[in-house]
């Protein structure tokens, strides 16, 4: 009964949105085939679509996860400090 309890509130995993890693797995493979250059024209076509519309989907994903890291840094005041994640933090004397 215990385990049942548990397993109940469990939320179920998201799969209506596909993770970034597999967005871009997908779109690896596409560009590979189409540069291959052995395509029919409407196989080419089919492809050009799905990898336009798996990058839309990758760039909604990366939009989500940004938002998050803003919500993550906001700041106590209610304002959201805006960091680069390739530039080093400042030391305390601001430079």
């Amino acid at each position: 009964m215990l385990q049942s309890l548990a397993m109940a509130k469990t939320p179920a995993p998201e799969t209506s949105e596909p993770r970034f890693d597999e967005v871009l797995s997908r779109l690896r493979t596409i560009v590979e085939r189409l540069e291959g250059g052995n395509l029919a024209l409407e196989d080419s076509l089919r492809l050009f679509e799905e990898g336009m519309n798996l990058c839309r989907q990758g760039a909604t994903v990366l939009d989500k996860a940004e938002k998050r890291v803003e919500v993550l840094l906001a700041t106590a005041d209610g304002g959201t400090t805006v960091a680069s994640l390739d530039q080093p933090e400042p030391d305390e004397d601001g430079k």
